[in-house]
């Protein structure tokens, strides 16, 4: 017979406010909202305290990345409008994103995971599957406890990644990823959520069909349409009916997930196609009246993709840039080299080149660099799994 499959799912708890909470600890138990600029940096007092640039009469176009759990409680999340989350939440605290120091922490979470249980498939900067099906002692019962073993693996994570970074996470272990991932919010933060088909009925059938991913806004509208709110009522229709709404492949698919069927494996590492850095301004910028500020940015941006392929070992033929105008109509443009690279220079210079394509009479609210057609640098060796 073979073993009973568990894969897990581990999400960090409101990671980047959790990283900036570390080095802030004086904010703990405050609302606080990441996602402004540079020019919400704390500002060191001169008695040794910090002061802190909260959200109250805030202008500007950004938007929330994450928020502690407090802020939450106000009604604020990611994804919202600064202007908005103002409204709900003047007093909330209000720092800058800072994406090295949340990929550090990336990195040592995952490693803290990885010395534990080591069959890891990467999904983000904050979040991960762990297939825990041929982990020792996971297959076995703990005194009454018929999941003790398993229960006593996901809790040795949960306290590596601790000790490794000062962080909290919530883990879902069930048969499968699509459960794995619905189980890990069930019980956040700091929640561990093991669950078999046998409480699909009790966890999973009561929740919004929205909870399944992969349902998104516009599916969820015509499931609405037709009177399906929850994952249970979802269950409860017959297969043909959703194919005959939403397609045979979909169709289908709604149904198996409805019933906590998902066979996807683990999989434990696949090459990049391509890697990419953009930017949404505070205010939208004109190429000719901004030019330097733009140029400079641009610059940034070119050479942070760079460095990326460069600490990953792989160069790119295919040169892209990304715009967004001010009415919030998207462009690219791409352009492929003889010779693939990693340089910054090269890029910045290709990127340029699709500048020029552009008409740029509109204001830009958005610009991002992209390298493509990805290989590994010379002498770079084999890509290790993430």
């Amino acid at each position: 017979m073979p073993p009973r499959r568990w894969i897990a799912h581990l999400d960090m708890d409101a990671f980047y406010a959790s990283v900036e909470l570390l080095r802030y600890p004086e904010l703990q138990g405050r609302p606080v909202v990441i996602g402004g600029g540079r020019r919400h940096q704390p500002e060191l007092q001169a008695d040794g305290t910090r002061r802190f640039a909260t959200l109250a009469g805030y202008a500007g176009r950004g938007v929330i990345t994450t928020a502690t759990y407090p802020a939450r409680d106000l009604g604020v999340h990611s994804g919202m409008g600064l202007m908005k989350a103002a409204l709900r939440a003047p007093q909330a605290v209000l720092l800058p994103v800072d994406f090295e120091q949340y990929r550090l922490y990336s990195r040592r979470f995952k490693a803290a995971v990885a010395e534990v249980a080591p069959v890891i498939e990467d999904r983000g900067i904050d979040e991960i599957y762990i297939d825990l099906t041929e982990h020792p002692g996971a297959q076995d019962a703990v005194a009454h406890d018929p999941l003790g073993g398993v229960r006593a693996v996901a809790l040795d994570i949960k306290n590596n990644v601790k000790r490794a970074t000062g962080l909290t996470c919530s883990i879902g272990v069930t048969p499968n990823k699509l459960l794995s991932k619905i189980a890990s919010e069930l019980d956040k933060p700091d929640g561990l959520t093991i669950l078999t088909l046998d409480d699909l009925p009790s966890r999973i059938w009561p929740l919004p069909v929205r909870r399944i991913n992969g349902i998104g806004p516009k599916a969820g509208a015509k499931l609405a349409a037709l009177g399906i709110e929850t994952v249970g009522q979802l269950a409860a229709r017959d297969r043909e009916e959703l194919v005959q709404q939403f397609g045979r492949s979909y169709g289908a698919w709604l149904h198996e997930a409805a019933h906590g069927v998902d066979e996807r494996p683990v999989v434990t590492f696949s090459e990049p196609v391509s890697m990419s850095r953009e930017t949404t301004f505070d205010r939208d910028l004109h190429a000719r009246r901004d030019k330097a500020e733009l140029g400079a940015i641009f610059t940034r941006l070119a050479e942070q993709v760079a460095a990326d392929l460069q600490r990953k070992g792989y160069v790119g033929r295919t040169i892209g840039i990304k715009l967004r105008f001010e009415d919030f109509k998207t462009v690219t443009r791409d352009m492929s080299l003889e010779l693939p690279t990693a340089d910054a220079a090269t890029i910045r210079l290709a990127a340029g080149l699709c500048l020029k394509r552009v008409d740029l009479a509109r204001r830009i609210r958005l610009l991002g660099v992209r390298v493509g057609s990805l290989q590994r640098a010379p002498g770079a060796g084999p890509a290790a799994p993430r």
